[in-house]
């Protein structure tokens, strides 16, 4: 599907939508909050009383309101009808979106398991999923040509036991960015898919990991965007290559001004989630022999032109880590970046 097929087709199944709360969906344009962004607080098992951990839907959505934010993007898995109603009551009364994040069916036997979570967000307000196609980082999982050959093929089989039960619920799925694909692998992905139901989840600094430029991917991907993951990026050099990190936003390299704008001209109802991961630095060991195992159509060039970007952007003082914090320390820190990301997602982005 041609690019400008593709947005009129999409365009066309949002209208199709039957969408009683659409009015307060399409004006919401604050930033939201993707589950991620509590890497350390979801599910914690920290006993602690300043930031009791979350543990479900509900939980997560009264917290993001009271931060002021838009909206969640949340795991949907194995919810109850009930629970689904309950989110979708709590959801609308606070005028938030939804975003369900779900796993894709790898055969036919798990087709109705999907299906059934499918039916879950949407009953609570989802309208919009996002997913992922590969069960690691690139570099980190796939060892050869051949075994990513082989999850592009099973990313495409998936995705094609999942588009009829999208289609038939009128819910369209996000396909990540997440480490795996280049910005063109997975644009060829949704070109052999060919549905208007299946898009991108924009996540705006992954792909530095695999040493794409993040605007020309911002570029290549946000006329498929139907969800986005805006985070900054900063980096730092190591013996194997460069580190790289989330940090707050306004204080890294992107412009997130610029890519924003990128994905509203292409999508002017889509979501701006935030996902601030505050944790240690990833390793990129783009100087090791495993590294490019898979990468081999990567041109050198690529890669130089990463190492000038982490040379000439040091981080002042250095990226950070939690190695020093208590578990209490850490979810401190992790509240006072989504805090201050939220902040200036208003004061910078326009996201109001």
């Amino acid at each position: 599907m041609k690019r400008r097929d593709f947005i009129q087709k999409a365009s066309l199944g949002a209208a199709a939508l039957s969408l009683p709360q659409l009015p307060t969906f399409a004006k919401d344009t604050r930033m939201g909050i993707v589950v991620h962004s509590y890497w350390s607080r979801w599910n914690s098992k920290t006993d602690s009383k300043k930031y009791p951990a979350f543990t479900n839907a509900i939980q997560l959505l009264d917290h993001c309101h009271q931060l002021g934010a838009g909206g969640v993007q949340v795991i949907v898995n194995g919810w109850s009808t009930d629970f689904a109603k309950k989110v979708r009551d709590e959801r609308e009364k606070y005028g938030l979106y939804l975003e369900g994040s779900i796993g894709l069916p790898k055969k036919a036997e798990d087709v109705s398991k999907f299906e059934q979570d499918v039916v879950n967000a949407r009953e609570a307000g989802a309208h919009v999923l996002r997913t992922v196609c590969s069960t690691g980082r690139r570099y980190e999982t796939y060892h050869s040509p051949e075994a990513f050959e082989e999850l592009k093929k099973t990313a495409l089989a998936s995705l094609q036991l999942a588009e009829p039960v999208l289609r038939k619920h009128k819910v369209k799925l996000g396909v990540e960015n997440h480490k795996d694909w280049r910005a063109p692998d997975l644009v060829n992905l949704l070109k052999q898919v060919n549905s208007e139901w299946i898009g991108v989840t924009l996540d705006f600094g992954n792909s530095m990991a695999l040493l794409e430029d993040p605007m020309e991917v911002v570029q290549t991907l946000s006329p498929y965007v139907f969800s986005t993951h805006v985070k900054d990026m900063a980096v730092e050099e190591y013996p194997d290559g460069f580190l790289l990190s989330e940090v707050p936003m306004g204080k890294g390299i992107l412009n997130l001004k610029k890519m924003v704008d990128l994905c509203k001209q292409h999508n002017p109802e889509g979501t701006f989630s935030l996902e601030m991961i505050t944790r240690d630095p990833l390793e990129i060991p783009c100087l090791t022999n495993t590294y490019w195992e898979t990468m081999g159509s990567v041109p050198g060039s690529d890669l130089a032109r990463m190492l000038r970007t982490v040379r000439q952007h040091k981080y002042p003082g250095g990226l950070p880590r939690m190695g020093k914090l208590d578990a209490d320390g850490k979810l401190a820190l992790e509240e006072e970046n989504i805090v201050a990301c939220i902040h200036y997602s208003k004061q910078s982005l326009g996201l109001t």
